[in-house]
């Protein structure tokens, strides 16, 4: 890896260092990770994610992603939102997820409040979307540096304000930035890196909510 943090695999490709050429963390990247999504359900799975991923890496929640679908019925929001004391319970017991109790009561309550949200917004999507950064917000160039110097913005410090606002859990000012970026709210391929030009393209022509 240089010290622009791109590192060029097998295939030749210039990527972003941070997959580690493992199979499964490289195939998320060159395929989701900043690729623009206006899925409510995608959206809300994936900040529910972001929260159990708090104080680990995000490799291990991918691992047990399928796992953490089936606990939650697919992220459906409407669905969790009827969660009861035994689907904490069952949950809880739950060796193929996280099983944290406060993280699994938060995303029931989370799916609460996104049925909140889309009553008043419409969808998800909208909600989010409108806190797209402007062009004046975004750094110049996207490097390594800039990377690890900024793991908030004034944009995820006030979305978490207005979430935590709304209700909602386990949604800090470093959890929504990492959600923005795989989101594709914002384009933090590095410099350099293949998809780069692929989800700005992607970014381009995205209708939004």
């Amino acid at each position: 890896m240089s010290e622009t943090g791109i590192t060029t695999g097998e295939d030749g490709k210039s990527r972003c260092h941070w997959h580690g050429n493992l199979p499964d963390y490289l195939r998320y990247h060159d395929e989701e990770w900043g690729r623009p999504v206006t899925s409510d359900i995608r959206l809300f799975e994936k900040i529910c994610l972001e929260g159990f991923q708090s104080g680990l890496s995000w490799l291990t929640i991918l691992r047990k992603r399928d796992n953490f679908r089936a606990a939650f019925a697919g992220f459906d929001f409407d669905k969790v939102a009827l969660f009861g004391d035994e689907d904490i319970e069952r949950c809880v017991t739950d060796a193929g997820i996280i099983r944290h109790r406060g993280k699994i009561v938060s995303t029931i309550n989370n799916a609460r409040r996104a049925i909140e949200m889309r009553e008043e917004f419409g969808s998800l999507a909208h909600y989010f979307w409108s806190h797209e950064p402007g062009h004046n917000e975004r750094p110049r160039v996207v490097d390594r540096a800039t990377i690890m110097a900024n793991p908030t913005t004034p944009t995820s410090v006030a979305i978490s304000k207005n979430l935590k606002k709304r209700g909602w859990t386990f949604v800090g000012p470093t959890t929504v930035y990492a959600f923005m970026q795989a989101m594709g709210l914002v384009n933090d391929h590095i410099e350099g890196c293949f998809c780069r030009t692929e989800v700005e393209a992607m970014r381009d022509a995205l209708i939004r909510p």
